[in-house]
């Protein structure tokens, strides 16, 4: 019998947020000595993009104050705005703009109606021209800095959002809403000055323990510095305080893994349990194949091997299965001792990465333990064409290489 230990590449593409590369280690009886990579311990890129939740603070219901008074032209638009009727005030206060362009109230209730549509890049630009007419007549408003910061950060203009934000936390005469935290907090993030984000988020949990928008960040940020079990403990906070928020979820099964893979021993197993965990809690909020992907790593890890498979069997019938996913069927199949499943799955996985070092591997692994010693031989020297300086694949075409005939 031969030995090995193989560690399988792990790669997992979560929706909102942004691609996760992680190596979750499984092991088993009769297979070949194999290097065992480490987790990669370069921060994961912020995402271009983020979706609805990851912009909203919890909770973050309003739109904001408004000036308590308003009178002549702007009386109607007001008294709508207050009414939470927003598209009429919108469109009452965008009317009293048209015929008075100076007029800073009409401007200022228009963006806090089109706030309150969520319609935020029209709220920026309209709060925007509130504040230029304020300044200019030297009457500048807090309320309006407030909503325009909100509004540039929700449109992920952060380098505008950011100094509105620091000004509106800054004031010493007023507290300032906790949610400003929050975005001050995501600006900072996104414009890379992330020690002040920590403290703009735990700012943000101070005043608000169940923000768990907040707590993702501070747990991002923990696991993009590497640092495992700060970043467990904020994903662990954020997602008691929301049960549904699927990215902290995802990113705690991450850090799960990836602190599972650089340890051994009792520590790892538990870690790779707590990603399963973690995992199944994700799951029931969605399902489609990053998610059962994601999953399955964790399921890998914790030698389960049979589960494994039976989830990733669920995303990988159809055509447009990826070759990592296919990858990971092939590897559960193989810990299963399933071999004629684990070969079928690694074939699909090498027409669809073709370059994938690890799929060869496998692959001739599982032809050489079904005694399919031609196959074998080819799967291993194709490895080693992708690879010429791997020992491994050497020592596995002499040794597969007699039993050819």
């Amino acid at each position: 019998m031969f030995s090995r230990i193989m560690v399988p590449r792990i790669v997992a593409t979560l929706g909102i947020l942004f691609i996760f590369s992680i190596l979750a280690q499984a092991q088993a009886g009769s297979t070949r000595p194999r290097r065992a990579p480490q987790p990669n311990p370069t921060p994961t890129p912020a995402p271009k993009k983020a979706n609805d939740s990851l912009l909203d603070p919890t909770p973050a219901k309003s739109t904001g104050a408004v000036a308590p008074v308003a009178t002549g032209s702007t009386t109607r638009a007001y008294t709508l705005l207050k009414q939470e009727k927003y598209d009429e005030a919108a469109k009452e206060a965008k009317r009293v703009a048209a015929l008075e362009p100076n007029n800073s109230e009409a401007w200022k209730i228009a963006g806090f109606a089109e706030a309150g549509l969520k319609q935020y890049k029209l709220a920026a630009v309209d709060l925007q021209k509130a504040l230029d007419l304020q300044r200019a007549s030297g009457e500048e408003d807090i309320n309006t800095i407030d909503q325009l910061g909100r509004a540039y950060a929700r449109t992920e203009k952060f380098a505008l959002a950011l100094p509105l934000l620091v000004k509106a936390i800054s004031r010493t005469d007023i507290k300032p809403d906790p949610a400003l935290f929050y975005f001050r907090g995501l600006s900072e993030y996104r414009t890379g000055k992330i020690e002040e984000a920590l403290t703009s988020f735990n700012a943000a949990v101070k005043a608000n323990p169940k923000d768990a928008t907040s707590l993702y960040y501070l747990g991002r940020i923990f696991y993009e510095r590497s640092e495992m079990p700060p970043a467990i403990a904020a994903l662990n906070r954020a997602t008691a305080a929301d049960l549904r928020f699927a990215p902290a979820w995802a990113l705690l099964t991450t850090a799960y893994l990836r602190r599972a893979a650089s340890t051994t021993g009792a520590g790892s197993d538990a870690d790779y349990l707590s990603a399963v965990r973690a995992g199944e809690s994700l799951t029931r909020i969605r399902a489609d194949a990053e998610t059962v992907t994601l999953f399955a790593q964790a399921l890998i890890g914790a030698k389960q091997y049979v589960r494994a498979a039976a989830e990733l069997e669920k995303v990988t019938a159809g055509a447009d299965a990826k070759g990592s996913t296919l990858y990971l069927l092939g590897v559960s199949q193989s810990r299963a001792k399933n071999f004629p499943k684990a070969i079928a799955a690694l074939e699909r996985a090498a027409v669809k990465s073709p370059t994938d070092v690890n799929i060869y591997s496998e692959l001739g692994y599982a032809y050489e333990v079904s005694k399919q010693y031609p196959k074998a031989l080819a799967a291993y020297e194709k490895g080693a064409q992708l690879a010429p300086g791997d020992a491994d694949f050497k020592a596995s075409i002499e040794r597969v290489r007699p039993q050819v005939k």
